[in-house]
């Protein structure tokens, strides 16, 4: 008996649909690619419950006949290529004909379109079509997706909210935009703009509208070529700058890629500008040689094979770096924008004897003393035994100190990290953050991916005292910080939190305890090459003898080194 079976159309369709599309945003990336693909200057996508329930695409572009529109539902289908030839020099955003019938297979999707002759409705309901004839529409081509994957449960419960497909959605519909600049695009979530985009062709004012007017301020226009590849688009400078990688947006011809040498020499590129764990903002269109690339390597088309790979990348390393090196005049320093804040209460308590310390750092005993927990008075003192006895302090750096077994060597960068943890972390605990009204509250340019998940953000917030208030549809307003933010740069921290809420998922406050509380830490602390009187670094040596873990700060670098009796009697041979 045969054991083998020819499958039929239907059922192909439906594994083809798991192929191309896996999700909501996959149904939007296909849809739009084909709205390109028919010279739209205007696409309109509306989603309702992140894609879930509903998918529409409306377009201006060429429309189709009757004909073609029925043919275009029947597998590997397509207008974009005719013989094997015409497969290694691919123009077009879709080409494999797979789309439509795998879409309508897993779905309810109905078609209306013009080709400015004849108008034409089509109505498919999980792989079958239902309805086909004449209907009246305006020239070009609008598809609605209903009820995605309703009819393959095991594909529908791997869906995410309705939320988070959003969100993807949104990040899709930016980098389209970023490519396409003279296509105006439009973004609608259950009857609400998400995104609008003029299509007017300046990348610039594209730019604007996705990431706001300051990341906008801080471009520049780029463009070089060598004899295979010519490499055009927008550099953010490097003051400006994320914590991950999903801001490198790159296209060849057109079409959106995922490239991880690419992406590697762009970051190599502006490596000496930033800090370690810094990437860049920036749009790279690349136009070369179309029989240079394959683009026939996955379904959903977002990988490529590119010839001629690492030259593209040298040519891109190399141009950016020189074009870096030019925006920054020799000798020139630029010093960060310093915030103003008011403290609404007095500093001390009436009554209280101030003594002043010779050659204090204001700063930091100001950052010391309000990090102090502050004690309730009792009849019986309470006597701290204190751990270290100091010594002196060694080239700014490092604190020499001593107890009755060992001799110590402290990192003070390092113990003034792990101080500052355990304090606000414990705020944190307790939910008893200590916070500070700002005179002028500060405005967070958000890009409607991040703005969409405003209430996801504030969750998480909200353990260390913070709200992002919604100002308009790309900006939010702080009215108030941990007065930890003192030393650090408020705006790129929270840009920075907003970042890795999103895109790594840390959503819950151990994730925030281990991982941005550390980083407040770090950035509150004192640095090296910073003199320390002998009150400060006598202070500091009390906080790290009362830490419940004071030999590491919280990256895990040692916060001291301890050399015992014994080794100093044998290093001076007076051990027999």
């Amino acid at each position: 008996m045969s054991k083998i079976h020819v499958l039929d159309e239907h059922l192909t369709n439906m594994i083809a649909a798991g192929e191309v599309v896996e999700k909501p945003m996959g149904v939007v990336k296909e849809l739009v690619e084909n709205s390109i693909d028919a010279e739209a200057t205007k696409i309109i996508v509306k989603v309702e419950n992140g894609g879930r329930d509903s998918i529409e695409v409306i377009d201006n572009g060429t429309g189709m006949d009757q004909e073609d529109a029925v043919k275009a539902f029947n597998r590997h289908a397509t207008s974009k290529i005719r013989r094997t030839e015409d497969l290694w020099d691919i123009h077009t955003m879709g080409f494999r004909g797979e789309a439509l019938p795998s879409i309508a297979s897993v779905s309810k999707t109905s078609l209306l379109t013009s080709d400015g002759n004849s108008s034409t409705g089509i109505d498919i309901e999980f792989g079958k079509i239902v309805k086909a004839g004449p209907a009246a529409s305006s020239k070009g081509t609008t598809i609605r997706v209903q009820n995605l994957f309703h009819k393959t449960p095991a594909r529908l419960k791997h869906l995410k909210s309705g939320n988070v497909e959003l969100n993807a959605i949104i990040d899709l519909m930016q980098k389209f935009a970023l490519g396409n600049p003279g296509i105006a695009f439009e973004l609608y979530s259950d009857d609400k703009l998400k995104l609008r985009t003029p299509g007017n062709g300046n990348l610039d004012e594209t730019m604007m509208h996705i990431y706001g007017l300051e990341i906008a301020k801080n471009s520049i226009p780029v463009e070089f070529n060598d004899y295979d590849f010519k490499v055009r688009g927008v550099l953010v400078l490097p003051s400006i700058n994320r914590s991950g990688k999903q801001f490198i947006t790159c296209f060849i011809n057109g079409r959106i890629v995922r490239s991880f040498l690419i992406q590697k020499a762009i970051i190599d590129a502006y490596r000496e500008f930033m800090m370690p764990d810094r990437y860049p903002i920036c749009v790279l269109n690349i136009d070369v040689d179309y029989q240079l690339v394959d683009v026939n390597v996955h379904p959903s088309k977002w990988e490529i094979r590119l010839s001629k790979e690492r030259q593209l990348c040298s040519l891109i390393q190399n141009n950016i770096n020189e074009i870096l090196k030019k925006q920054f005049k020799p000798g020139e320093i630029k010093l960060p924008k310093q915030s103003i804040k008011v403290e609404e209460t007095p500093l001390f308590e009436a009554g209280y004897n101030y003594q002043p310390v010779q050659k204090q750092d204001y700063m930091l005993q100001e950052a010391v003393e309000a990090y102090e927990p502050v004690a309730e008075k009792k009849e019986e003192p309470v006597v701290l035994v204190e751990r270290f006895t100091y010594l002196a302090q060694l080239h700014g750096n490092y604190i020499l100190a001593c107890d009755d077994e060992n001799l110590y060597i402290v990192d003070q960068h390092a113990a003034m990290e792990r101080c500052m943890y355990e304090d606000i972390q414990k705020q944190v605990e307790n939910n008893d953050v200590m916070m500070q009204e700002l005179l002028v509250p500060l405005i967070i340019e958000l890009t409607p991916a991040e703005f969409e998940q405003l209430d996801k953000i504030n969750e998480v917030f909200a353990s260390i005292g913070m709200k992002l208030e919604a100002f308009s549809n790309k900006s939010a307003l702080v009215r108030q910080v941990p007065i930890w933010f003192d030393e650090i740069n408020e705006t790129e921290f929270i840009k920075d939190l907003v970042n890795e809420i999103l895109n790594e998922k840390k959503m819950n406050m151990l994730e925030i305890r281990k991982d941005k509380i550390a980083t407040l830490a770090c950035h509150s602390s004192i640095r090296f090459n910073h003199r320390l009187d002998a009150l400060e670094a006598r202070k500091l040596l009390s906080r790290l003898g009362q830490c419940i873990q004071p030999f590491n700060c919280p990256h895990g670098r040692p916060t001291m080194m301890a050399i015992s009796e014994t080794q100093l009697q044998k290093e001076f041979k007076r051990v027999l």
